[in-house]
């Protein structure tokens, strides 16, 4: 990366901003031997980054563990009711919860370089304003889970799983409206360390679920009744759903969705550890940047992608190992579990991958990148890795094997492409970029909502 220089920061120092205050210092104490300097700022940022990624990973891997139990439960009643619940939940409910998360960004950049300026009067108004904008958009969304079973029908899904699919999609109509009120919260805790509430919440919630789904039990439900904020998140989530999809046009859809659901079941609960680890690389870059801490920013890009990309290398390793019992969890049939096995090496090569792309992702979104790179992800994912894959896939006879390679390849690109632009960054330029941005959102102090007397 590009030296940097450490710029003053205009605004008093908090309790909240010690620590970060310490990296800097440490960071442009060039009295100190390079090791020594090296081993204190590793130290500090280590603590930083695990007091905000510990928790972060456990609420995302606790909300993931919702969704895993259902699709358990639903693959122990029949290969059918798994491939429905696996479309509505990675073809339709994902597709939500990717444009209102990624609208949701927004509060992430915003709050976290206000809260690093130690403009705090701010952090309230971004809450508000995204709160609004989201249960607008939440909306017209609704008529895509109100109209699900034509969707699926009409891309090419069979009837009877579209049809079930329908079911249960009908069923997260208010988990949708949930969102809008969750994700801009969440985010706007965040952006000021504030994550162990939603650790307990989450904890909580998935209890509760438990309870609910062995109290009543799937099998009587189903057989009982048979911006551009948002543009880069939005196009990471859906990537993998297009898989999905895809899987099921291809022949013996019912063998390939099965399959496949019991690899982005792994691979989404695993994801989750990369999307704290994302959540972290956001909070930490933005409350640096909006603190006028350059270095700081840069470093904590540094040790953020190196211990997120080790773990992802070990989770590698353990599915690998464990490929061939590793989908009796979800599903007890033999012919399952050899096209399971047959995947693995495909989820592992993901998995790694996604120890560094949804990293940079957070660091994009602490900069306020979110516009460069959703041309990059349109590029990557659907310029490229979508056709590729689906030439692989269908051309030349490699079914969901060469659909998966072709994504895996889209994956690759951009994940080179943010590594070369991460590297190439000046953060001293950031950091002014920073201040122009809370600048001009500071400039527009009026309220959505006001007090009506």
């Amino acid at each position: 990366m590009e030296q940097v220089e450490n710029k003053h920061n205009p605004n008093p120092p908090t309790a909240a901003h010690g620590a970060s205050s310490d990296l800097e210092k440490v960071l442009s104490d060039t009295s100190l031997p390079g090791f020594k300097r090296l081993r204190m700022a590793s130290w500090i940022e280590l603590k930083l980054l695990f007091r905000l990624a510990a928790p972060a990973v456990m609420v995302y891997l606790i909300n993931n563990s919702m969704s895993i139990s259902t699709r358990i439960f639903s693959g122990h009643l029949g290969n059918l009711e798994f491939a429905a619940v696996s479309l509505g939940n990675q073809g339709i409910q994902l597709f939500a919860y990717g444009l209102l998360l990624g609208m949701g960004s927004a509060v992430e950049t915003l709050c976290g370089q206000a809260f690093g300026a130690g403009r705090y009067d701010m952090l309230g108004l971004y809450l508000q304003r995204a709160t609004v904008v989201l249960f607008l958009f939440s909306l017209p969304i609704t008529l895509v889970y109100i109209f699900s079973k034509q969707l699926l029908i009409f891309i090419g899904e069979s009837e009877n799983v579209a049809s079930l699919a329908a079911v249960f999609v009908y069923g997260l109509i208010p988990q949708l409206f949930a969102y809008t009120i969750n994700f801009p919260i969440q985010k706007f805790l965040q952006a000021q360390s504030i994550v162990a509430p939603s650790a307990y919440i989450s904890l909580a919630t998935l209890g509760l679920h438990l309870l609910l789904v062995l109290g009543f039990g799937v099998q009587d439900w189903f057989r009982g009744a048979r911006g551009i904020f948002a543009v880069m998140l939005c196009l990471e989530t859906w990537y993998f759903q297009v898989l999905v999809l895809v899987a099921g046009l291809l022949e013996n859809p019912e063998l390939s969705l099965d399959a496949l659901s019991v690899c982005m079941s792994i691979n989404g609960l695993l994801f989750m550890v990369s999307v704290g680890f994302n959540a972290a690389a956001s909070v930490r870059v933005s409350n640096e940047l909006g603190a006028g801490n350059p270095k700081s920013a840069a470093f904590s890009v540094v040790v953020v992608n190196l211990v997120s990309f080790t773990v992802a290398v070990v989770v590698a390793v353990i599915i690998l190992s464990q490929r061939h019992v590793i989908s009796y969890i979800f599903t007890g049939g033999e012919t399952v579990a050899n096209a399971v096995s047959d995947l693995c090496p495909f989820l592992a090569v993901t998995l790694i991958l996604n120890g560094i792309q949804p990293v940079l992702s957070g660091v994009a979104v602490g900069c306020g990148w979110q516009a460069f790179v959703a041309y990059v992800n349109v590029g990557c994912y659907y310029v490229v890795g979508v056709p590729v894959g689906c030439l692989l896939g269908f051309k030349f006879n490699l079914g969901i094997k060469g659909i998966w390679s072709g994504m895996i390849g889209g994956t690759m690109m951009q994940t080179v492409i943010l590594l070369c632009a991460t590297f190439r960054t000046d953060w001293n330029k950031e950091v002014e970029k920073a201040k122009k941005r809370l600048d001009k959102w500071e400039a527009i102090k009026e309220p959505l909502l006001k007090d009506c007397k």
